[in-house]
């Protein structure tokens, strides 16, 4: 079975919101490894402002240290950081995208939707991130299903085949990734909810700051209440997890 490991590359403080995970995960079976998301990498500790620019720094609350990423928490792990094979991206936002230069030889698996979103020169991603010439391995193709909405199999050489789940919204290529844990499932919602709380709260605060956020904020709320359907009637057989809730973070890790 793939084993998961939760770990929080970065960390994002405002005086509004004091701490914001960036969890991602690592998922091992025998030797074989893969991230899900990036968080923030070793290279944006290193140079921050030529990377992401002051403005982006001070308006999302971006911190940096090396031994807050993806790349220091595998070696922590005993593994190395240049034997990982697979990146699978929920989305492309600098908070996730950033480690991938850490990782120039992986496969960064990812939506062909926001890729060509990615493409486009949208102000939402850094350009910096990709500068490396990341190992694009797009999946444009519903050859699947998860629990009633369509999905794309990534075939990364686990015993069973990881999803890719589109919850459109956050950005036009925004999805979940699902990992099979024997007759369970794992699914990571990246962004497509903030906190866990707005599964059951139709009405909580922090969904003002996703609307704005939201490339489609339709497309996002329809995604939401896909979440909310799967939470209320699968809950036995899945387990989900967001990006930058912290108190959720923190029970996975305690």
């Amino acid at each position: 079975m793939i084993e998961l490991n939760h770990i929080n590359a970065g960390w994002l403080r405002t005086p509004v919101h004091p701490e914001i995970t960036c969890h991602c995960l690592i998922l091992r079976e025998g030797d074989q490894f893969a991230l899900v998301d990036a968080g923030i990498g070793v290279k944006d500790a290193e140079d921050p402002v030529g990377r992401l620019g002051q403005q982006l720094i001070d308006l999302a609350g971006f911190t940096f240290d090396a031994d807050e990423t993806a790349f220091r928490k595998l070696e922590q792990r005993g593994i190395n950081p240049l034997r990982l094979g697979d990146i699978i991206l929920t989305h492309a936002d600098p908070d996730h995208a950033g480690g991938l230069a850490d990782f120039p030889q992986a496969r960064v698996h990812v939506s062909q939707e926001e890729l060509d979103n990615v493409n486009t020169g949208h102000w939402r991603y850094v350009t910096a991130n990709f500068a490396h010439g990341p190992k694009w391995t797009p999946r444009a193709i519903n050859d699947a299903e998860f629990f009633g909405l369509p999905a794309r199999r990534l075939p990364l050489g686990f015993s069973q085949d990881i999803l890719l789940v589109p919850l459109f919204g956050h950005t036009q290529g925004h999805c979940g990734v699902a990992i099979p844990q024997g007759d369970r499932w794992f699914l990571h919602v990246g962004d497509a909810y903030y906190l866990k709380a707005e599964l059951t709260d139709l009405h909580h605060p922090v969904d003002q700051l996703a609307a704005v956020r939201a490339d489609d904020n339709e497309a996002r709320l329809e995604s939401l209440e896909h979440l909310r359907r799967i939470a209320r009637e699968h809950a036995e057989v899945v387990t989900m997890c967001g990006y930058h809730d912290v108190t959720e973070w923190r029970a996975f890790t305690e």
